[in-house]
């Protein structure tokens, strides 16, 4: 039995970490400098927001065994002429209480330009159902944002990645 357990623990140790402690914050205005612009000077028009499931941790194995993984949330400005307004990434964990925000205020993505937060494989507060939501706006019509999480992580020698797709919650005004 102690055999088996050293030889697990060898094998996997992330599938017997305990939860990570927060991880410094990421100051996005320095990180993605090149991505951002000034913020409009119209009237921010129409408005959304984005619902992004991601999930830091997964149960394999018949729930006798979780993975961990790494989420890199993405918000992709897909409009080739207009800045997007972001105003709000928050991150949240299973039980729906919020883990951490993102933004001390909004920043404006150039056109076609893109910002993300990395979550590392030991930052397992989001658990098995954590999830972002994004807020967005933009001075007139605009495409709609892309937002998506890709979740990468693995176990022994088995590698995994997937990606989730973000799902509009609303959007006021013309889009």
């Amino acid at each position: 039995m102690r055999t088996k357990l050293a030889a697990a623990l060898l094998l996997c140790p992330l599938a017997f970490a305990g939860p990570a402690a927060a991880q410094p914050k990421v100051n996005l205005e320095q990180t993605f400098a090149d991505s951002l612009q000034a913020m409009p000077k119209e009237e921010l028009a129409v408005s959304g927001g984005f619902y992004v499931p991601a999930y830091s941790s997964v149960a394999m194995s018949q729930g006798k065994l979780r993975v961990d993984f790494s989420v890199t949330l993405s918000v992709h400005n897909a409009s080739e002429t207009q800045a997007l307004v972001v105003r709000r990434i928050a991150y949240f964990d299973t039980a729906g209480k919020q883990v951490e925000s993102y933004l001390k205020s909004p920043v404006a993505v150039k056109p076609l330009a893109t910002i993300s937060i990395f979550i590392p494989t030991d930052d397992v507060r989001g658990g098995t159902g954590a999830n972002f939501i994004v807020d967005w706006a933009a001075a007139g019509e605009i495409a709609e944002p892309v937002v998506e999480a890709l979740m990468v992580g693995g176990v022994a020698n088995a590698h995994y990645a997937f990606i989730s797709q973000g799902r509009p919650t609303r959007t006021v005004g013309k889009k």
